[in-house]
């Protein structure tokens, strides 16, 4: 078990990671997928069985081991969940010098498996640049061993390589247009790394958390911006691009000092990331409020395909958080022992929902995709996708929201121009929102600007709907909000 301070993030060598996909309805932008990791630091875990029909129950068709469980692989055979498996740290160095070691444990934790469970990739360490073991000139050798072994097996069609790095590989990061890499890294490793990555078709995996940037700079960076909730944006002057989530931010910064190599055509997964539901006295922003909020508003922006940067606005990431179960035996802060989605019992330690549904007939546009965070309510809630201040914590310690007050739907200036005006479109059209507000000349055009324009229209349709579930949703283009939104000197009504 590799367990490394928090500011590389939590690890766990013995993990899953599992994938929520869905078919998007805009064709502008794909889907990607949402992963959990399963770390196992913790002595009161469900067995392997009892998770893979967890996995099962919420419909997930892809996991991800940090290692080679043979408990865990045999439970997934036949289930036609399609698994990611991982070479720990400790086996790099053997991995590394030997191509024969590389070819037994492919043979022995790939190939004896396979198709039964079926095994899609290897990740190659984890994290290895921080590791106090200094693995990193062991890793692109093993890497290479490891691939040329799954060709020798004839499985490297079916199964790619790769290996999650931490956000301490750069050398910058701020602003996001002058990321790049260490340069102990740059041409010594990420280099042949990526021409690895290009010539096999795989992909980087990139562990980041804007958790850990928030609670270190909390007197600069706004809490909005951490959470995906609504906010004025952040402008990078090198390139001309704003950014509305500090994710965002952190994944541009690897995309250009990807792009300083000269690999800006490699896919970028992220492998890890998540917030913790308890923390210690100084870690500012630890909470299960915060948690729902970052956890949720990022699984619906992936659903909703709105998952790439402003760098790479069509890049359609695969984001995988960080973790299924709260884990008792990890070392470190509270925070560490406290990423989980559920609790080892199988209840959740905040209550965010996925499901895809058709229902409510033209109510979004036709649209098939449904995103819905209930947050322990009866059916009949706001749908909202904002984990805002207003949630209170039940005796139990798990987080629900009330369902009391006054709510407004605002537009979700991430999604960018064409996808807003399309909702707008929409909204004010088909939708039946009462739109003469925002026409030339009328209370509120001003300030007249798309995004001003379609919350107006967002929320009228919202309030008219009755505030329903799904109504403030138009495919990722809109948030619930619970404070009066200021949009110039217009008022957005909180009713019909």
């Amino acid at each position: 078990m590799l367990c490394l301070s928090h500011s590389t993030g939590p690890l766990s060598v013995c993990s899953l990671l599992l994938f929520f996909s869905v078919t998007p309805f805009f064709p502008s932008s794909e889907a990607g997928a949402i992963g959990v990791n399963y770390g196992c630091a913790a002595n009161n875990l469900p067995p392997a069985a009892k998770v893979v029909q967890l996995l099962k129950a919420q419909g997930i068709d892809q996991v991800k081991l940090y290692d080679t469980d043979p408990n865990v692989l045999r439970a997934l055979a036949g289930t036609g969940i399609r698994v990611v498996v991982a070479l720990p740290n400790e086996q790099l160095a053997a991995a590394a010098r030997r191509p024969g070691f590389a070819l037994a444990w492919v043979q022995r934790n790939v190939a004896a498996y396979h198709p039964a469970t079926q095994i899609q990739a290897i990740a190659v360490g984890n994290e290895v640049f921080v590791d106090p073991h200094n693995l990193t000139s062991a890793l692109v050798p093993a890497m290479q061993n490891v691939h040329a072994a799954l060709a020798r097996l004839r499985l490297d069609a079916d199964v790619k390589v790769s290996s999650p790095i931490a956000l301490t590989a750069l050398q910058n990061s701020y602003p996001s247009s002058a990321g790049s890499f260490r340069a102990d890294l740059a041409e010594p490793v990420m280099k042949p790394m990526l021409e690895l990555l290009r010539q096999t078709g795989s992909y980087l995996m990139v562990n980041a958390y804007p958790f850990f940037a928030y609670e270190a700079n909390a007197d600069v960076i706004s809490l909005d911006y951490a959470l995906f909730r609504p906010n004025p944006g952040v402008l990078d002057s090198g390139n001309g691009l704003k950014y509305y989530s500090l994710l965002d931010a952190q994944i541009d910064a690897v995309f250009a000092a990807m792009s300083a190599l000269k690999y800006d055509d490699v896919k970028v997964v992220i492998s890890e990331t998540g917030w913790t539901s308890k923390g210690d006295a100084n870690e500012t922003g630890a909470g299960a409020a915060n948690a729902a909020a970052y956890n949720g508003n990022l699984v619906r922006r992936v659903l909703s395909g709105n998952a790439g940067t402003p760098r790479r606005p069509q890049a359609d990431l695969d984001v995988y958080l960080f973790a299924l179960f709260n884990e008792d035996q990890k070392p470190g802060s509270t925070s560490e022992r406290n990423y989980g989605l559920f609790y080892p019992d199988e209840e959740k330690v905040y209550d965010i929902e996925f499901t895809l549904s058709g229902g409510g007939g033209s109510s979004n546009g036709g649209a098939a995709l449904r995103w819905r965070e209930n947050r322990g309510r009866a059916d009949g809630g706001d749908g909202s996708s904002s984990s805002s201040s207003s949630s209170s914590s039940t005796g139990s310690g798990r987080v629900s929201a009330s369902s009391t007050g006054e709510k407004w739907c605002v537009a979700n200036g991430m999604v960018g121009r064409g996808r807003l005006q399309a909702a707008l479109d929409y909204a004010c059209g088909e939708g039946g929102a009462d739109c003469r507000s925002i026409q030339p000349g009328a209370d509120c055009y001003e300030p007249n600007t798309l995004e001003a324009h379609a919350s107006y229209a967002f929320n009228s349709y919202f309030q008219k709907k009755g505030r329903g579930v799904g109504t403030c949703d138009f495919e990722g283009a809109a948030y619930v909000v619970s404070q009066a939104p200021s949009i110039g000197k217009c008022t957005l009504p909180a009713g019909p």
